[in-house]
């Protein structure tokens, strides 16, 4: 695809050519994501960040990565606060304040949003979430992440095992993820989920149709031999018609130390795109993973900061110039603990 002036909606506009450009710009940018050195490269732009749904990680995330890239930071983050309030359209939205800003991110809790708002929107926007649809930006770095922990053992991302376990109905970052991954040869899905909640069947009918291998189990022990890759999420319970119906589900899928240990081949990587749910009732990963060198998660959210930053440089076309706005830290002598 032509990255420049591009809005990033779906992981349906990437080939595979476009995902090794987008981990390439990544890792060139890595020394400045770890505050190694410093580029301005962005100075002057400014990134309107919109998020009508609650987030942490990846509105912060986003805007620390347009920071480390030069540039300025304007948040919006609730309807309330938003003319969306007042009845104002998408449409009149994206017109306005598209003329404030350089590119745009948007996260919006309704299918489809983020794309009728980019369709009047005079500068690129990048979708960070619409609903149980998409999380593109969330199946890059997961992708990336997976890449740099395969590598690290070996292999390579062709002929992958993944277990994807818990809500996978209205799970967005598993959704993007399943597509990305398709993008590659030979790989085996372990789909581990209720009933209930399993894979959409038109995500399920797309890997098959790409000749991959999809198996779903409706047991955590069964489903998660034989992997490379564990990918535990969450119950989407801000997703299901009542909170009674969730509560069915906290719990289900929980993954401790034991149950790795006794399941799991001894290097088998495990993933979140978080928050991963730590009450006592609901937790899908268990506190006692924390001290397992396998555990990714936070490796992922550092990932994050990185893709992003790619993601910003080659949409406003500077990727070819940061290192010419580039200078040495002086000030960040201590060394960053590793995730």
């Amino acid at each position: 695809m032509e990255f420049v002036g591009a809005h990033i909606l779906s992981v349906g506009q990437f080939d595979r050519g476009d995902i090794e450009r987008i981990f390439s710009v990544a890792d060139d940018l890595r020394p400045y994501a770890t505050r190694r050195r410093v580029t301005r490269v962005l100075q002057g732009a400014i990134l309107s960040n919109m998020f009508f749904e609650p987030s942490t990680r990846t509105r912060i995330s986003f805007g620390s990565a347009f920071n480390l890239l030069g540039g300025e930071v304007r948040e919006t983050t609730e309807v309330k606060a938003s003319s969306l309030a007042k009845g104002e359209s998408l449409h009149d939205t994206a017109r306005v304040l598209s003329g404030y800003a350089d590119v745009i991110v948007m996260r919006h809790p309704e299918t489809g949003s983020v794309a009728e708002f980019a369709e009047a929107s005079r500068v690129p926007v990048i979708n960070g979430g619409d609903g149980p649809n998409e999380h593109p930006s969330q199946a890059l770095l997961d992708l990336y992440t997976i890449k740099q922990e395969i590598t690290a053992r070996g292999r390579g991302i062709d002929n992958l095992r993944i277990a994807l376990v818990g809500d996978l109905k209205y799970g967005r970052a598993v959704h993007s993820l399943c597509k990305l991954l398709s993008l590659y040869d030979d790989v085996t899905y372990h789909l581990v989920s209720p009933p209930e909640l399993e894979v959409p069947p038109d995500i399920d009918e797309h890997l098959r149709a790409r000749g991959h291998v999809v198996n779903t189990y409706h047991d955590l022990e069964t489903g998660i031999h034989n992997v490379d890759i564990l990918y535990v999420t969450r119950t989407q319970e801000e997703r299901f018609p009542t909170q009674e119906e969730a509560d069915r589900y906290r719990g289900l899928f929980r993954l401790n130390q034991h149950i790795y240990t006794q399941n799991c081949e001894p290097n088998t990587v495990i993933m979140h795109p978080l928050p991963r749910d730590s009450r006592a009732t609901a937790q899908e990963l268990d506190a006692d993973l924390d001290q397992n060198p396998n555990l990714a998660i936070f490796r992922q959210t550092d990932n994050g900061v990185i893709v992003r930053m790619a993601l910003f440089a080659l949409v406003l076309d500077v990727a070819d110039q940061v290192h010419d706005y580039a200078q040495p830290v002086t000030w960040y002598t201590a060394k960053r603990t590793p995730g």
